[in-house]
């Protein structure tokens, strides 16, 4: 098939079938607990470092941009209001799902690039096993349910930060900085980062066995395999993210 709009449209339907496979099994997700809660370890607890710093100065470097483009007609105590709302619904769920797709995204799809080079995967069908129940299922949950709770994480890493910047860079006192972040709060702004955040998660993790279910060539293709998981997740992210953005936020 030399056409590029259909190898395009057939890679889209493959895509789909495959989501709509695993999610066909999510009934079945009791009876693999403890595979679910590894893959949410490997996901969540083993990137909080990452997270951390990545997050960190993504706080002061808000902090930093804010005070500079609105110095003239914004005042200094409203600097917290300004990075708290942007963290929330952009900053924190976005880069933390661009940095999982190289941590995580990447990672998933080197391993069952590996295991389907390797016919593992064969194997595991050969024993009556489905690879989707038992390889690809746990990891979108896990995916679906680690990312929100890192982009929080990521919030509150971020925020602080920030804050700890504003008193120095700024002399803002505790009180004013936060008081005011209550009072121009909104219950959206947090939401909608977190709703993000879920469908990170299943794009991730998604992609990933999905990229890996389809290598083949050997270690060069589980090379490939994991370079499409990287770009791909990174550019599904970001249009869902417009997509999330616009239905929640563009009235």
């Amino acid at each position: 098939m030399n056409n590029p709009i259909l190898r395009i449209l057939r890679e889209i339907g493959s895509f789909v079938l495959f989501l709509l496979h695993i999610s066909s099994h999510l009934p079945r997700m009791r009876k693999r607990l403890l595979e679910i809660v590894m893959q949410m370890k490997r996901i969540g607890v083993d990137s909080i470092w990452l997270i951390s710093i990545t997050s960190g100065f993504t706080g002061l470097v808000t902090l930093v941009q804010a005070s500079y483009q609105t110095s003239d007609y914004i005042p200094t105590s409203l600097m917290g209001v300004m990075v708290a709302k942007s963290t929330m619904i952009e900053l924190a769920p976005v880069l933390t799902a661009l940095v999982l797709t190289g941590k995580v995204g990447a990672s998933i799809a080197a391993e069952i690039g590996t295991m389907r080079v390797s016919e593992q995967i064969d194997a595991l069908e050969t024993m009556a096993i489905d690879p989707v129940d038992f390889v690809y299922m746990p990891r979108v949950i896990a995916g679906a349910v680690m990312v929100p709770l890192l982009t929080i994480y990521a919030n509150i890493v971020g925020i602080f930060s920030a804050y700890i910047l504003s008193v120095h860079l700024n002399n803002v006192n505790s009180f004013t900085f936060f008081n005011n972040m209550k009072n121009f709060f909104l219950p959206w702004d947090l939401w909608g980062g977190l709703i993000k955040g879920f469908f990170f998660g299943i794009i991730i993790t998604t992609v990933g066995c999905y990229a890996g279910d389809h290598a083949h060539g050997g270690a060069e293709g589980v090379g490939r395999a994991a370079t499409r998981a990287v770009v791909y997740s990174a550019i599904l992210v970001l249009m869902m993210d417009f997509v999330v953005a616009s239905v929640l936020y563009g009235a």
